[in-house]
């Protein structure tokens, strides 16, 4: 194998770690979706993973693309969407806020104080 068959072959593999991992942030995220409980939780891990996954599949692109004009293009859609994800995220979790969206927290209510000892007399 030449340094050029090896360069490219260490490239192609790079390019494939990094688009699997994408995947990978992708997929939780909208496994995140489905599974959590109220508006915000699933804002939250739409969010955080869709711009990790989505910046990831993108930096998996520009390692194999091929000419210079479509790792610049792609730059740019990365630098965009690196901005504009989260700003887009945040408006409208605040837009829901402002709605007065309750977030639902039936699942993490502690119990009240009069209540706490209850359960262990009871033992």
């Amino acid at each position: 194998m030449t340094g050029m068959e090896i360069f490219d072959l260490a490239r192609y593999t790079g390019a494939a770690i990094f688009m699997g991992v994408g995947l990978i942030f992708v997929l939780a995220g909208a496994i995140g979706v489905i599974r959590m409980p109220d508006f915000y939780t699933r804002m939250h891990a739409a969010g955080v993973t869709d711009t990790l996954g989505a910046e990831l599949i993108i930096t998996g692109l520009i390692l194999q693309a091929g000419d210079w004009q479509t790792v610049a293009k792609l730059l740019l859609v990365g630098l965009l969407l690196f901005l504009t994800s989260p700003t887009a995220t945040h408006a409208v979790a605040n837009a829901a806020h402002r709605a007065q969206l309750k977030p639902d927290l039936s699942h993490h209510k502690p119990a009240h104080p009069s209540e706490a000892g209850k359960g262990e007399e009871a033992s």
